[in-house]
């Protein structure tokens, strides 16, 4: 069940030393390219990394954040093309979590990294910094990457309590 699957959700920052097999990338992948798009417009694109290398240097785009992506086994960089959609943001967006749902229904852990609007240092945009590592044309913008492996630690599940039912509204906001 979906809610089961959302209810023990959650980020996974440390991972195992082992490579994800490839039926479970190409699973992975095909999540991606099966998320919603508005107007179906797709205009998302998604570069795979398993090159430990370029993981390494990955986890160096942004000061606080990406720097556990240096030991994960799998990264899914999320880019979209601005010129083919209006709503962008919001497809990368759900295609990026359509992945980290993904890997948690097949056993795998995985957090999401925010790239879009954070720095990489006081000149370069992280955006720009993982374009130029991974030869995204510029016309493309970075949205997130997702770290994926096989976790290295237990989180439970946020309990009821964490819910934060007073920001939800019924028919009406206030009410």
């Amino acid at each position: 069940m979906f809610i089961d699957l959302i209810r023990k959700r959650r980020s996974i920052r440390r991972f195992l030393d082992r490579p994800v097999e490839e039926e479970k990338i190409d699973q992975l992948v095909e999540a991606a390219l099966r998320a919603p798009s508005s107007r179906g417009f797709n205009p998302w694109r998604f570069v795979v990394v398993t090159q430990k290398e370029t993981l390494a240097r990955l986890s160096e785009a942004k000061p606080h954040g990406a720097s556990f992506l240096r030991n994960a086994p799998l990264a899914v960089v999320v880019c979209a093309d601005p010129q083919e959609s209006d709503v962008w943001v919001e497809d990368a967006s759900i295609a990026s979590i359509f992945l980290h749902l993904s890997a948690g229904d097949m056993g795998l852990g995985s957090c999401w990294i925010q790239i879009r609007k954070r720095p990489h240092d006081d000149s370069r945009s992280a955006e720009n910094y993982v374009a130029d590592l991974l030869g995204i044309p510029e016309s493309m913008r970075v949205e997130s990457i997702v770290a994926v492996g096989y976790p290295a630690e237990e989180k439970p599940g946020h309990p009821e309590s964490y819910l934060q039912r007073e920001k939800v509204h019924y028919q009406r906001f206030g009410s």
